[in-house]
């Protein structure tokens, strides 16, 4: 007789879901518009526009690191909508701004704001999802980062051609709004100070300590996830002059679409799987897939093989996405959640903040096909990197205590 499974579509998944939606594609919208708007509005160089959206990555880092700190302390939910007002009322600001320099300030308390919210978001809906359906619940929750990153760029750029940065930042600030009324009827479960084992004085001291910042559990497979997207950047910063090289530039603007499909359709597969098999039987088969992907982007000629890569690295990368997530919080202890969230996600984003740096001192000596060679053997070399970080251990986890 079948196993009847735990509700996961549950009003507060649905809820969580669409607020994680509305709040990525504010990022998204920004992110693949701003640097022209840096350029045109305030005639920076090319450096500068670069500059507004590092500046939000570290702004974002920085929310993290001290809200997966002191998320326990403060509470969840009042930390949640503290963020998310916070974050509109930063989406005011651009209206007025009137220099770069202010600019950049906005941008950086904006990525603060970001920081703060999504790290609330990630650990709320983990307390939402039934154990036994973590991987599968994990997977379908990032889904709405990736439709967002999917509608994101074509949105922006459809408003920045046919209306102006004006419209672009009231339908940010309304999507803004409407993420705080989303969010409104969710039930955020809380664990208050008091209840956290150990010594409460190490939770409320202001003094740097180490594992109060960061889950030591946590950090392995977060390094792994820091390689992962190490990796990804390159082909997320330099897509578009790397199309334009090997004169492909029309093939490419579908890129994200099919890469966007593939990590949805990888889902579906993946998250049931982790819960019914454990990590390593999605893990292996992602790195190999997003290792083949990366082979045939490097090597591409042909549109048809610039979108087959696409679907390759969608099913490679977008599988590794969640599944590690899942991971960190599986290894974690209850109470470490928020600690183990953001250790997660401060290296997941710190891959792709560092990434485009290195790889542009990379790609005057080795060219673009260089990079992305390199960048391929790089996740062949992470297959052994995996097993000797969490997968050896992983292989002794009853599966059953997802």
């Amino acid at each position: 007789m079948p196993i009847k499974k735990s509700k996961l579509w549950t009003k507060d998944f649905i809820v969580l879901f669409l607020t994680t939606f509305c709040v990525f594609l504010i990022l998204h919208l920004l992110l693949t518009t701003l640097a022209i708007y840096t350029v045109e509005e305030f005639a920076a160089p090319k450096s500068m526009a670069g500059l507004v959206a590092g500046i939000f990555i570290i702004g974002e880092l920085i929310g993290r690191l001290i809200t997966g700190r002191y998320l326990e302390i403060w509470g969840r939910k009042k930390t949640l909508f503290t963020g998310l007002i916070l974050f509109l009322l930063i989406m005011l600001l651009y209206f007025p701004a009137q220099s770069l320099t202010i600019l950049l300030i906005i941008r950086f308390v904006h990525g603060l704001a970001f920081g703060v919210v999504v790290t609330v978001l990630a650990v709320a809906v983990v307390e939402v999802i039934p154990s036994d359906r973590r991987g599968e619940g994990i997977s379908y929750y990032s889904m709405s980062m990736t439709l967002a990153m999917g509608f994101g760029p074509s949105v922006g750029s459809y408003l920045t051609i046919h209306a102006n940065f004006t419209v672009l930042f009231m339908f940010c600030v309304l999507l803004a709004a409407i993420s705080i009324l989303i969010a409104l009827p969710a039930k955020i479960s809380e664990i208050t100070a008091p209840e956290l084992p150990g010594n409460r004085k190490s939770w409320t001291s202001v003094g740097f300590d180490f594992k109060n910042f960061f889950e030591i559990k946590a950090l392995p497979i977060s390094i792994f996830i820091f390689l992962m997207t190490y990796t990804f950047s390159g082909v997320l910063t330099f897509l578009t002059s790397y199309a334009r090289e090997i004169n492909l530039v029309h093939p490419a603007t579908y890129f994200f679409i099919v890469y966007a499909v593939s990590i949805i359709i990888s889902r579906l597969i993946t998250g049931p799987l982790f819960d019914k098999k454990g990590e390593n039987i999605v893990i292996f088969p992602s790195i190999a897939s997003f290792a083949l992907g990366m082979l045939l982007f490097s090597q591409a000629r042909h549109g048809f093989i610039l979108l087959i890569a696409a679907a390759f690295i969608g099913l490679g990368f977008g599988s590794l996405n969640s599944c590690c997530q899942a991971i960190a919080v599986k290894v974690s202890p209850k109470h470490r959640v928020g600690l183990a969230t953001s250790t997660y996600f401060v290296l997941l984003d710190g891959g792709l903040g560092i990434g485009p740096s290195l790889h542009g001192l990379v790609i005057p000596l080795s060219g673009f096909r260089g990079l992305y060679l390199i960048l391929t053997v790089i996740l062949f070399a992470a297959i052994p990197l995996y097993y000797l970080l969490h997968g050896k251990k992983a292989m002794t986890y009853n599966t059953k205590s997802l």
